[in-house]
């Protein structure tokens, strides 16, 4: 790629021919373009349109981070990835489409995990950082990585139908951390697997994080500091809320108290996805543990706390109450029989087995993995959702 602002090829300048016309950009702004690099942090939903956008505007240089690999249930939303890539890493599939969209855009693949061990340095190699994770503790890494390299974070979020979106830590800006100084408990705020999320959704959020970042590279418009963009696509309402600088933020603030990258996962209440899935109750039963007293034909009430939509896409039989609704109808469950409790991934099913015995429900167990455990490890005719 020639990195000369004042040589453009043919086929450059019909490929930004758009660009060209538009005077905020024109060959001075698509050189800055050029010039410029762009670490994405994640490339799933919202990290998809990101890195499409940004190379087809004619980016030079993106960072892609990711260490997971595409599942069919990704590709409802991720659209850098297709159905023959299911099962390759998410960065070699992004680059594949990155350089199918624009071979001019050079890609950095990063196949791991961002960590407070290798965040600082793979983030100071680039202009501007894009969060496109899907958890608190890779959040607050982000957030704090680019404050201490003085980098600005575009950031998005989704959930159900409901998005935002912000550029932390930039010109004096506040960060994240001054929204949201303390994360919410762990299990209180359900993830995407388990409450779902509209498909278009990150690709309305992810262009909106593509857009900051391109007006950051022009220098162009008034960028999001300071806002927080709040997206509703069921209404399809955009409102806004003013943030500023928290002067006692820990790491933004007057006397910062984190001056380098600390043990997230404890501060956020979790060791890490998987340990959430490992540890979610002292009261877990195996998949084939279920099997077994299934097949014995042990006395036992099966019960499902996920939502109706979700028993219709499968269900292993036994009683329908959703977590909701388990403080009201709890009387209709026996209390002098074994009770084992199930959801879609383990999560809603520990709160409800936590909740059931703290009513004085004895003998209650919790399904690990939940109902997307068994299909993977008993009954694959059960469908994964």
């Amino acid at each position: 790629m020639n990195q000369d602002s004042t040589a453009w090829s043919p086929e450059e300048r019909h490929r930004y021919a758009r660009h060209l016309s538009l005077p905020e950009v024109g060959l001075e702004g698509q050189a800055k373009l050029r010039a410029a690099s762009v670490l994405i942090i994640g490339v799933g939903g919202l990290g998809s349109p990101v890195a499409m956008y940004l190379a087809a505007a004619g980016v030079g240089r993106l960072g892609i981070v990711d260490p997971d690999r595409v599942e069919y249930s990704n590709l409802q939303r991720q659209v850098i990835h297709s159905s023959d890539r299911v099962g390759c890493p998410k960065v070699e599939s992004a680059t594949e489409s990155i350089t199918r969209i624009n071979p001019f855009t050079a890609v950095t693949a990063i196949d791991a995990a961002l960590t407070s061990d290798n965040a600082m340095e793979i983030a100071s190699d680039y202009d501007i950082v894009i969060d496109g994770t899907d958890n608190f503790a890779t959040r607050y890494l982000v957030n704090d990585v680019c404050v201490l390299l003085n980098k600005p974070n575009c950031y998005g979020s989704i959930f159900r139908f409901e998005g935002q979106a912000s550029v932390f830590g930039h010109s004096g800006g506040p960060c994240y951390r001054c929204l949201y100084p303390q994360p919410p408990a762990p299990g209180t705020v359900p993830n995407c697997a388990e409450g779902g999320v509209l498909g278009v959704l990150p690709g309305l959020v992810g262009t909106i994080q593509a857009t900051e970042a391109i007006k950051l590279i022009l220098g162009i418009g008034d960028s999001l500091s300071g806002r927080l963009l709040l997206i509703d696509a069921a209404d399809m309402q955009f409102r806004q809320m003013k943030i500023r600088r928290n002067p006692d933020c820990p790491v933004c603030g007057d006397s910062p108290t984190i001056t380098a990258p600390i043990d997230y996962d404890q501060f956020c209440g979790v060791s890490s996805a998987q340990a959430d899935n490992d540890q979610q109750s002292p009261w877990d039963i195996e998949p084939a543990e279920l099997q077994r007293l299934l097949s014995e034909q042990t006395e036992f009430i099966l019960i499902d706390v996920r939502e109706p939509h979700e028993y219709a896409i499968c269900n292993l039989g036994g009683t329908l109450i959703p977590l909701a609704e388990l403080a009201d109808r709890h009387r209709e469950l026996p209390a002098d029989k074994p009770l084992v409790v199930h959801c879609k991934l383990g999560l809603r099913s520990a709160k409800a087995t936590r909740q059931l015995r703290e009513l004085g429900y004895k003998d209650v167990r919790n399904l690990r993995g939940g109902i997307d455990a068994w299909s993977v490890q008993i009954d694959q005719t059960i469908p994964r959702y």
